[in-house]
């Protein structure tokens, strides 16, 4: 029943003809902006700083900060992150580590383990547990650390109960079994963590899926008129594309 109401809004078909394209859905009785981007045609990148090492913080100047005929075609927080808005876990841009992994439990939701850690490749993207990570995990180009798991192999985070009372707008991240398709969901009103967790194993089918944070969650998404505004966050993923130069010489 869920996944036929998908292929109805178009979620569950054919890929795109564009880029990272997002839609509102009704996901047992609570409404989610999904979008899906193809991680074979789509530049999926990290931003934390601009190049005069001062963070981001906001999508209008990451906008700003990329190349010229370069655009933010969607972006979203990735991370959970300190007041200076540092990266609390594991933070690789272009194959530069910033900051390292963290397999203790702690306080608070990154602290509530199994945490993860989603990992962007020429393979694709994966989202996997950090001491899994830390055994084996593969080489990123980019990374980002957060927590709590949502998905893990299929299974929901063994802390979630269905009838939690701690209702939050949430954003998270899930990825399909062959790395090729990534999900980046926020919930537009708010939800409990197994109720969030649900839309990703059930909805989506991707058996991995991370939680990436909760009352700083944004979304940019030009293609639906949408780009969210508030204090700044730290770690942003973002897709971007290159548009086609125009030649302005004479013929």
């Amino acid at each position: 029943m869920i996944r036929a109401a998908l292929v109805a809004l178009g979620l569950l078909t054919a890929p795109p003809a564009s880029a990272a394209e997002c839609q509102g859905i009704l996901f047992d009785g609570a409404r989610f902006t999904a979008c899906t981007v193809d991680m074979q045609r789509d530049d999926v990148r990290l931003f934390l700083r601009d190049p005069k090492g001062e963070v981001y913080g906001t999508f209008s100047r990451l906008q700003s900060g990329l190349a010229d005929g370069e655009r933010l075609v969607l972006a979203m927080n990735a991370g959970m992150f300190h007041e200076d808005l540092r990266p609390v876990g594991l933070y690789i841009e272009d194959g530069i580590e910033e900051m390292w992994l963290v397999t203790s439990d702690g306080p608070g939701n990154f602290g509530l383990l199994p945490n993860g850690v989603l990992c962007i490749s020429e393979a694709g993207a994966d989202v996997i547990e950090s001491r899994r990570f830390a055994e084996a995990g593969p080489s990123c180009r980019f990374a980002t650390q957060s927590g709590p798991m949502l998905v893990i192999d299929g299974e929901l985070h063994p802390r979630f109960r269905p009838n939690s009372s701690s209702l939050n707008i949430r954003n998270g991240v899930g990825v399909s079994d062959d790395g090729r398709r990534m999900v980046l969901a926020i919930a537009d009103e708010p939800v409990n963590f197994h109720h969030f967790a649900r839309l990703f194993r059930d909805a989506f089918d991707t058996p991995n899926a991370l939680y990436l944070d909760g009352r700083v969650s944004r979304l940019h998404a030009p293609g639906i008129d949408r780009s969210d505004f508030g204090f700044p966050v730290g770690p942003i993923i973002g897709i971007v594309r290159t548009e086609p130069s125009v030649d302005g010489g004479e013929g």
